[in-house]
């Protein structure tokens, strides 16, 4: 006999049984009003695995009475979905759960526009991936955007002893015993996923055998092991990826080395060496730059080593470099001077090169007046003379502005400043 899951059998029924997500299921909030006032709008959710993007959308189903159907965007065919159109044909109105919304191919996409047009169809997509990021604007435009948070620790508390208690879904026929370890570690090592916790759960009351009094025990340990270390949310090609990626920057840009070793661990976690890297060396030379150039070529040699290494033991020379780089001065002065010369060419400000620094190597350059006048800095006494390299359009912009966070900068301002002048 196939029994669905555990996490399955639990979904909501309706918008009540929902846990988390207040911000759109609460009394007055957008989804609840929709459901109680029978006027439901296409819609996308999107968060992290495993929060309830598929419960709200089954319970929304239960709420309102209409036919709902759930369908893949991946694995479900064009054909499946004229199945579902058929449906709605003939009763008026269907809700249509797609799973990975922003897999959606330009066909299946063709086909169901129309039936979101009528009403026909209301298409509610989840997705992991932001919407604006990953689905078609044609999908996007006629859909309401919710983003779904992450469920807290007491959410899913309350999920995992709802379960333990339901006799008609869940697990309230067995006499079982959670005790408070084995349930704060079922809630806080899913890192947020309702359905990991759930079928933790179940594994760990199917796998173990009752005690004299017919008691199923559950403690710290059967949870250990029948939750195993979840991954973190963390897929690589995914929204979650990238907000990671840019917290552990801006944690390193505003010298927070705590933030930044946390940012650092879940990097690790998600074991996404190559990421590491690549931001490492970006922000060595970003957002410290010339205030401690040598931070640079350390971040390089660290990364190296880590790479030599692997991991575990990588992760030693890659918190090395977080915390130098976290203590080091700060100067983005590099980068805000070539982007600015950068948007100066792109505005069609760059004007031509002057005669005199135009190549001279080819026969007939002097009678084009090529070359002439060129002044060779290292005939003149510390290797300096004056003239004009800037086109004439910008003979007197200034790109570079140099900070005075480090001393390596302090020195090239002091010179910048004697070469203006």
């Amino acid at each position: 006999m196939n029994i669905k899951p555990l996490a399955f059998r639990m979904r909501p029924r309706n918008i009540e049984e929902i846990i988390g997500q207040e911000h759109l299921v609460a009394e007055g909030k957008i989804i609840n009003r929709m459901v109680k006032a029978k006027q439901l709008s296409s819609m996308i959710l999107y968060g992290p695995p495993g929060i309830g993007k598929t419960s709200i959308a089954s319970a929304i189903a239960g709420s309102t009475r209409y036919a709902f159907r759930n369908l893949n965007a991946v694995t479900n065919n064009k054909k499946d979905m004229e199945i579902v159109a058929a449906e709605a044909k003939m009763s008026g109105k269907v809700i249509l759960l797609l799973d990975e919304v922003h897999r959606l191919d330009k066909g299946k996409q063709d086909f169901l526009l129309p039936y979101l047009e009528n009403g026909m169809i209301t298409l509610i997509g989840a997705t992991t991936s932001n919407p604006y990021h990953a689905i078609n604007p044609a999908i996007r435009s006629r859909c309401q955007i919710f983003e779904l948070k992450p469920l807290s620790v007491d959410n899913i508390k309350e999920a995992l002893l709802r379960a333990t208690s339901d006799t008609e879904r869940g697990l309230g026929e067995k006499n079982i015993h959670l005790n408070e370890e084995a349930l704060t570690h079922f809630a806080t090592a899913s890192n947020g996923d309702v359905r990991s916790s759930l079928n933790a759960l179940e594994l760990a009351v199917l796998s173990t055998e009752p005690d004299e009094s017919n008691t199923i025990q559950i403690d710290l340990a059967t949870a250990e092991e029948c939750m195993q270390r979840k991954s973190l949310a963390h897929d690589k090609d995914g929204d979650a990826h990238y907000d990671v990626l840019s917290a552990f920057q801006k944690s390193i840009r505003g010298s927070d080395v705590n933030a930044s070793l946390h940012y650092l661990g879940r990097l690790i976690e998600a074991g996404d060496l190559p990421s590491i890297s690549r931001r490492l060396l970006v922000i060595a030379y970003e957002d410290i730059g010339l205030a401690s150039p040598q931070a640079g070529a350390r971040t390089l040699a660290a990364i190296e080593a880590a790479e030599r290494v692997g991991f575990p033991e990588g992760r030693i020379p890659l918190a090395n470099a977080v915390i130098e780089l976290c203590l080091s001065p700060k100067s983005n002065s590099a980068i805000m001077a070539v982007d600015e010369a950068l948007a100066d060419i792109r505005a069609g400000k760059s004007g031509e090169v002057p005669d005199h620094l135009k190549d001279a190597h080819y026969k007939g350059a002097t009678e084009l007046g090529r070359g002439i006048d060129y002044k060779y800095p290292h005939n003149y006494d510390g290797g300096w003379v004056r003239q004009q390299y800037l086109p004439d359009k910008l003979k007197n912009k200034k790109y570079y502005q140099p900070k005075k966070t480090g001393k390596f900068e302090q020195a090239l301002a002091v010179i910048y400043s004697n070469l203006q002048k």
